[in-house]
């Protein structure tokens, strides 16, 4: 009784489950929306954001030791060639100059006398009224004496020169960018006192990302303009690039020499920096076609067959709107750029009107 019970629960089962399965309805085409893939000349542009700063940059100190009584200029001044900048308390280097001329003083009496010594004795000596041996000692002492006298006067030039050491002057036009030293402090021979930017040749700085530097530059033209007012442009290429990569930052120094910079690009500005990088083949695809399979990104593509399959694809670039493929597409492929949501491999796939 029971076999029969589970024998006709089965046959009932049975034809519920064909019943079923012939109402279901047949799975209908998806509608989606395509894009014929073609290829085009990439070339990205990276910009950057740096600053300008003098090509050459120096430390001015005093060349001897003393005591600070006078600044003259502050940070931001602009300077001329010449100009004095700082002085020290002179007193030391004058009491050293008037005893240099003193000594020249002396030295130029002592040779007069021996000059005058030697003349006598050089008179004497052609009427045979003294000896030889008189006549030598004379002129050795002649000689000495002007050997003195020249001595002396080089000692008082280095003690005139040590003099106008005590006042700092710029060796060049430029700007202060740097005060290391106050009225009033005794500073050393060599000790910075300021830093000075040279006027002239002129440099941005940018930290780039060291992944820039696996992308080939096109012309190496940087083209560069202010942020503060970006009319304001001018061009340069790229001089010095950073042997290490600064480990707070994982950037790498890159200095982009500026070719006639205009004058508002004054130190200190802050520029954007522009490069163009070398043109490869790639495809431009709207955002919404990139999809994803098994981590990897992959676009969906109609084949012949009318039928949805996904492509594996190299993303070179995510812009605004649109992505950069570089690999895993050829030319002529359709791709689904809308409706790919609840597509799956090998469905049947219809396009709409409006795609391309």
């Amino acid at each position: 009784m029971m076999s029969r019970r589970i024998l006709a629960a089965a046959g009932l089962l049975l034809v519920l489950t064909s019943c079923r399965e012939a109402a279901a309805p047949q799975r209908t085409p998806a509608y989606v929306r395509v894009e014929v893939a073609r290829a085009v000349d990439y070339a990205p542009i990276s910009s950057l954001t740096g600053e300008v700063r003098a090509r050459h940059q120096s430390d001015l100190a005093f060349r001897v030791a003393g005591r600070i009584v006078e600044r003259l200029v502050d940070v931001g001044a602009e300077v001329r060639e010449g100009q004095a900048l700082a002085r020290l308390d002179p007193q030391e280097q004058v009491a050293d100059l008037d005893a240099a001329q003193a000594s020249v003083r002396a030295a130029e009496a002592q040779l007069k006398q021996a000059q005058a010594t030697f003349d006598r004795q050089r008179q004497l000596i052609g009427q045979g009224f003294t000896t030889r041996r008189e006549y030598d000692s004379a002129e050795a002492a002649y000689r000495t004496a002007k050997g003195g006298l020249e001595a002396a006067q080089a000692q008082a030039n280095a003690a005139q020169d040590t003099r106008g050491f005590t006042t700092l002057v710029a060796g060049s036009a430029g700007v202060i960018t740097a005060r290391l030293a106050e009225v009033g402090q005794v500073v050393q021979a060599a000790q910075s006192v300021f830093t000075m930017a040279q006027a002239g040749d002129r440099d941005a700085i940018f930290a780039v990302q060291e992944s820039l530097f696996l992308q080939q530059p096109g012309d190496g033209v940087v083209r560069l303009s202010l942020v503060a007012d970006a009319a304001v442009t001018a061009t340069g290429r790229v001089r010095e690039v950073s042997p290490s990569v600064d480990a707070a930052t994982g950037t790498v120094r890159v200095t982009v020499g500026i070719e006639s910079p205009p004058k508002e690009m004054a130190l200190g500005s802050v520029v954007s920096g522009a490069v163009t990088l070398r043109g490869r083949s790639a495809f431009i695809v709207p955002w919404m076609a990139i999809g994803d399979d098994n981590g990897r990104p992959a676009v969906w593509v109609m084949q012949q067959d009318q039928t949805a399959a996904m492509k594996a694809v190299t993303v070179l670039a995510h812009e605004t709107g649109r992505v950069v493929v570089g690999e895993g597409l050829v030319a002529g492929d359709m791709v689904i750029t809308d409706g790919t949501k609840l597509l799956r491999p090998g469905q049947k796939v219809t396009a709409m009107a409006g795609g391309s």
